[in-house]
């Protein structure tokens, strides 16, 4: 089995935004594979769910902003704790607000850029510290989005530069750590069924629960086939798109 993938059991894998849709569903992912789980979140009530199924001994929390850098660093802190280590980080938080470069305000602006890079690069900033006190390697996963591709919908600049900002950082980030045995993997998705992509008219008079938009738990899917790559491979970036889209 080892030849092939590796097990998940035992695994401490710490993600940002587990209160949310995607970032429960990784997770839970991770949680029901016997891996162990860091949730971070702004708030301790999204997590409430999670606590609810799961006790310390497979999951511990932390809470702050991700727009600074001391909550990547409590979020690690917390899993080494708890478990003794961090094996792998998920930047999943993100905010995205959908409309005109001028429909929305400059703190709504700050806030995107804030939280989707700044969040990404602090978390990416202590895992590294960590996996190299460690020495033996980890990973580093970025859930970014298509919108980053130059191939993303309109009425989303701001939202896009700041995916775009992720991708960079995944790609500049493979190249200076994979000889330490650290992998660096953005994935992309298209349009997934949560209420934060159904928010603002992402989806004009769609409806994302009907049709076949993709589910919280492909993405949470894809992040375990990622860490379960042998450690002789990597992804550097995974583009995802449902059937009901085109591009």
């Amino acid at each position: 089995m080892d030849h092939y993938a590796r097990s998940l059991q035992d695994t401490v894998v710490a993600v940002t935004g587990a209160g949310g849709a995607i970032g429960g569903a990784i997770a839970r992912v991770v949680l029901e594979a016997g891996g162990r789980v860091v949730a971070g979140d702004l708030r301790a009530e999204p997590l409430d769910e999670l606590r609810r199924d799961w006790d310390d001994s497979r999951l511990a929390v932390s809470l702050g902003d991700v727009r600074e850098e001391s909550t990547a660093d409590a979020l690690v802190a917390a899993g080494v704790a708890a478990f003794g280590r961090v094996d792998s980080v998920v930047a999943n938080a993100a905010i995205g607000y959908y409309g005109g470069l001028l429909d929305y305000s400059a703190e709504d602006c700050a806030r995107m850029i804030d939280v989707n890079v700044k969040g990404t690069v602090w978390l990416a900033r202590a895992a590294v510290r960590q996996f190299r006190a460690q020495g033996d390697g980890g990973d580093i996963v970025v859930i970014g989005s298509v919108a980053g591709l130059l191939i993303g919908g309109g009425k989303e600049a701001v939202y896009a530069a700041t995916k775009g900002a992720q991708i960079n950082l995944g790609h500049a980030l493979d190249r200076e750590l994979r000889t330490e045995g650290i992998r660096t993997t953005t994935i992309a998705p298209a349009g997934v069924n949560t209420p934060f992509a159904a928010a603002d008219g992402r989806f004009g008079d769609k409806d994302p629960s009907e049709g076949t938009f993709m589910e919280p738990e492909d993405i949470a899917e894809a992040v375990a086939y990622t860490l379960r790559q042998p450690r002789r491979m990597r992804t550097e970036l995974w583009t995802m798109w449902s059937l009901a889209e085109n591009h």
